[in-house]
C-alpha cells in the first residue's frame, strides 16, 4: 500500500483543494493553458479586426471555432468515458501548441489573410471538442466530494487569474513585437501538456460496466441531460445568458473605435472581465455558497444582464473597464454554480458524455454568440448590439423560474446528488 507524503507547511497553508496532490498538478497545467489562451485570443483579435475593420470577421473566428466543436461533441463525450482523461487532455495541450505555432507562422508572413485566422480557428475548436469533455471531467473524477465544490471555485481562480494577466501581458508583448504573443503561447502549451501528465486519476473511473451500444452510448448525455430539470436550467440560461448578452468578442471594436485605446487598453478591458471575476472565485472559495443556489443563479444572471447595458452605453474607458468588471464577478457566481450541479448531479460513467452535451452548450453561448454579437452589430450597430442583449439577458432571468422551478428550488449545492 502506498504511503501519504506528508504535506509541507507550505501545502498545509494552501485552500483545502490545492492541498490534494493531483488537483494541484490539474490546476497548474490549466493555469499554463489558461494563459496561453488568454495571451493569444488577444493578439488574434487585434489581428482579424485589423484586416478589414469588420465586426462581422470577429464574429466568424468564433462561429469557426464553434461548428467543429458541436460536430466532435457526442464522440469526444465518449472518448473521455472509455479513454484515459489525463492522457487525452495531454494530447490536446500538444495540438493546440501546433496550431499557435501556425499562427506565428502566419504572423511571420504578414497576417493579412482572413482565411488563415479562420481555418485555425476551426482547428483550435476541433481540438477544444475532442479534449474538454476530458479536461472538466477530471476535477469531479480524482478530488473528493467534500472538497469538489472549493475545488471548482480553486480552479475557477485560477482561470480568471489568467484572464487577468494574460490578456495585459498579450496585448503588451503584442505592442512590442507579435511574434512575441506566439512563441510564448507555444512554450506555455507544451508545460501544460507535461504537468498534466503527472495527475494520476483513478484507472477505472471513467469506466463502469460495459460498453454500451454505440448509438446508446453517444446519446447518453443527451438523454440525461433532457431527464435532470436543474441540469437542463442551469447550462440553458447559461447558453441564452452570455449568447445574448455577451460582448467580448466586441471589444477589439470598443477599443479602437469607441473608446479609443490602443491594444494594451484592449488587454485591459479583457482582463477588467477577470478581475471582477477573480474577487468573486476568491469569495466562493473562502466560503461556498450557502443556501438558495437556485434563486442566487437567478439573480446574477439578472445582474450579468445590468451590467451589459451599462457596458454598451458607455463612451468612458474607466465606466467601461468597470461594468465588464462587475459582468465579471456575477458571471463567476453563475459559473460556478452551473458548474457545481452539473458535477454533483451527474454519475462520473456518464461525465464525459454529459460535459460533452454542456461543452457544445457552452460552446454555443461563447463562439456561437461571438457569431451573434458579430451578426448583429454589423447590422443594427455594436452599441445597440450590446444594450438589446443586456436586456434580453434580464428578462431571462425574470421569467426562468417558470420554466424550470426545480432549477430555481435549489437550496444547498451540496445537497445536489447524482439522478
Amino acid at each position: 500500500m502506498r504511503a501519504v507524503p506528508t504535506p509541507t507547511p507550505i501545502v498545509r497553508r494552501l485552500p483545502p483543494a490545492l492541498q490534494h496532490d493531483d488537483f494541484r498538478r490539474l490546476w497548474s497545467s490549466m493555469l499554463a493553458s489558461g494563459f496561453a489562451v488568454q495571451m493569444v485570443t488577444v493578439a488574434v483579435g487585434w489581428q482579424v479586426y485589423a484586416i478589414h475593420r469588420s465586426a462581422f470577421d470577429l464574429g466568424l473566428i468564433g462561429l469557426a471555432e464553434f461548428v467543429p466543436m458541436a460536430l466532435v461533441a457526442l464522440p469526444a463525450g465518449q472518448l473521455a468515458d472509455r479513454l484515459p482523461r489525463v492522457r487525452l487532455v495531454a494530447v490536446w495541450g500538444v495540438a493546440d501548441a501546433l496550431v499557435v505555432a501556425s499562427l506565428l507562422a502566419v504572423t511571420i508572413r504578414g497576417a493579412g489573410l482572413l482565411w488563415q485566422f479562420v481555418a485555425l480557428a476551426a482547428l483550435t475548436g476541433t481540438f477544444a471538442g475532442l479534449g474538454a469533455p476530458a479536461g472538466r471531467s477530471l476535477t469531479p473524477e480524482i478530488v473528493p466530494a467534500e472538497l469538489l465544490t472549493g475545488a471548482l471555485a480553486v480552479r475557477s481562480v485560477g482561470s480568471e487569474a489568467a484572464t487577468i494577466a494574460g490578456p495585459a501581458l498579450g496585448g503588451l508583448l503584442f505592442a512590442l513585437r507579435p511574434e512575441a504573443v506566439y512563441a510564448v503561447g507555444v512554450g506555455l502549451f507544451l508545460v501544460s501538456s507535461l504537468l498534466m501528465l503527472r495527475v494520476r486519476a483513478p484507472a477505472t473511473a471513467a469506466r463502469v460496466g460495459p460498453p454500451p451500444p454505440r448509438l446508446d452510448g453517444l446519446m447518453g448525455g443527451i438523454r440525461f441531460i433532457r431527464s435532470t430539470p436543474i441540469i437542463l436550467g442551469a447550462i440553458t440560461l447559461d447558453l441564452f445568458a452570455v449568447l445574448f448578452g455577451g460582448s467580448v468578442a466586441l471589444l477589439p471594436l470598443f477599443a479602437r473605435s469607441i473608446l479609443h485605446t490602443g491594444p494594451f487598453g484592449l488587454g485591459v478591458l479583457r482582463s477588467a472581465i477577470a478581475v471582477g471575476a477573480l474577487l468573486a472565485g476568491i469569495r466562493l472559495a473562502r466560503k461556498p455558497l450557502g443556501g438558495n443556489a437556485g434563486r442566487t443563479l437567478l439573480y446574477v444572471v439578472g445582474a450579468f444582464g445590468v451590467s451589459m447595458v451599462m457596458f454598451g452605453l458607455s463612451h468612458w474607458f474607466v465606466v467601461s473597464a468597470l461594468a465588464l468588471a462587475v459582468s465579471g464577478f456575477v458571471d463567476m457566481f453563475s459559473m460556478n454554480i452551473r458548474q457545481a450541479t452539473v458535477a454533483l448531479a451527474t454519475p462520473n460513467s456518464l461525465r464525459g458524455r454529459v460535459n460533452a452535451v454542456e461543452g457544445v452548450f457552452i460552446g454555443a453561448s461563447n463562439q456561437l454568440g461571438a457569431f451573434e454579437s458579430g451578426a448583429a452589430a454589423a447590422l443594427i450597430g455594436a452599441v445597440p448590439a450590446v444594450v438589446a442583449g443586456g436586456a434580453i439577458t434580464i428578462a431571462l432571468a425574470l421569467v426562468w423560474s417558470t420554466f424550470f422551478p426545480e432549477l430555481a428550488h435549489v437550496d444547498r449545492l451540496e445537497d445536489v446528488r447524482p439522478g
